[in-house]
């Protein structure tokens, strides 16, 4: 079941990068990156951002409600209580998918996510694995 949440995950876009970070060290910026090098369309979301701002390339914004487009869905990489608060905005945009990046998950959030029918990726699998991010 998990290839496939993955696979309908990773087939539609744009997707956004809730966590985003400037820092290329962090798993924030790789994630984004990891989007980018498999050629596919990402936003890099970030309470410290603001709407001009960019990413590694990529358009930033503060908010999932500020995006300038609806996204396909969302990798989280933040942590649990806010990765609870990320959901809510999800659930009230009708964000379909949402990533979990290992040490983002919550237990709260993602049956919020799940009771509101959104498709959950969350228990260890992680998208820089999946899109053969390099290590470093």
């Amino acid at each position: 079941m998990i290839d496939e949440q993955i696979e309908a995950f990773l087939a539609g876009g744009p997707h956004a990068v809730v966590g985003a970070s400037r820092d290329r060290h962090k798993y924030g910026n790789k994630v984004l990156r990891s989007y980018q090098q498999a050629g596919m369309p990402v936003f890099a979301v970030n309470p410290r951002f603001d709407e001009g701002d960019e990413v590694e390339g990529a358009e930033a914004r503060g908010r999932l409600e500020d995006l300038p487009e609806a996204v396909h869905g969302i990798s989280i990489i933040t942590p649990p209580a806010v990765t609870e608060r990320i959901v809510e905005e999800a659930v009230t945009l009708g964000i379909a998918h949402i990533w979990m990046q290992p040490g983002a998950e919550s237990p709260i959030a993602i049956e919020r996510a799940e009771a509101a029918g959104i498709s959950v990726i969350a228990g260890g699998a992680c998208v820089l694995v999946r899109l053969g991010f390099p290590r470093g």
